[in-house]
């Protein structure tokens, strides 16, 4: 069991520095992990860190949606990068990997904030940010489980507070204009190792 726990955090650290490269190239996720372009020399990615780094690309809207309705005074574009870059990959870990407690999805997200986290309260913000969004996740379980059995609900019971579960996130934000044609690539939230 620690041997998977540990094999998943060097999962999550490469599907974060994946994520950011491709903020800051404005190369597709599943670009550089099919290129291989990590910034370390450790291997080809491990089979978790792609499964996250394309989820996180195909419920990008879906993951941005509950980001932006948890995100009090901060804008996506306004985060530094790497601080979003780790919450779209817990937050896509919370909605969609159904193995991971979310205690665990947080802790790590934490742990990332703490040691490459843009601002000195990196970690905090993003433990509040995802604080959040699992308080709203639990509400859409609760909402799935009380209409159980109604054909209108997603089979996953992903029914969202908003009206929108994730897949239906992702279908009404198709016209959306990509975050990166909106970030300004200022040099503020650099991935950087921390101590």
């Amino acid at each position: 069991m620690a041997a998977k726990r540990h094999e998943r955090t060097s999962a999550r650290r490469a599907a974060l520095q994946v994520l950011y490269t491709s903020e800051i190239t404005d190369e597709s996720p599943a670009a550089i992990a099919e290129g291989n372009s990590r910034l370390d020399e450790d291997g080809p990615l491990p089979e978790y860190a792609l499964k996250l780094v394309l989820g996180v690309e195909s419920h990008r809207c879906a993951i941005d949606n509950h980001l932006a309705a948890t995100s009090e005074n901060w804008s996506l574009a306004r985060m530094p990068i790497v601080d979003r870059s780790i919450l779209r990959l817990a937050t896509f870990e919370m909605m969609y990997i159904d193995d991971v407690p979310t205690s665990v999805t947080i802790n790590e997200a934490v742990e990332l904030a703490k040691d490459f986290g843009g601002e000195d309260e990196s970690h905090r913000f993003v433990n509040g940010i995802l604080g959040r969004i699992a308080k709203m996740l639990e509400g859409e379980e609760d909402e799935g489980a009380e209409s159980e059995g109604d054909p209108e609900v997603p089979a996953d019971g992903d029914a969202a507070s908003d009206g929108l579960s994730p897949d239906a996130a992702d279908t009404a934000c198709d016209q959306v204009e990509p975050l990166a044609a909106q970030d300004d690539k200022s040099p503020e939230g650099e991935l950087s190792h921390g101590a």
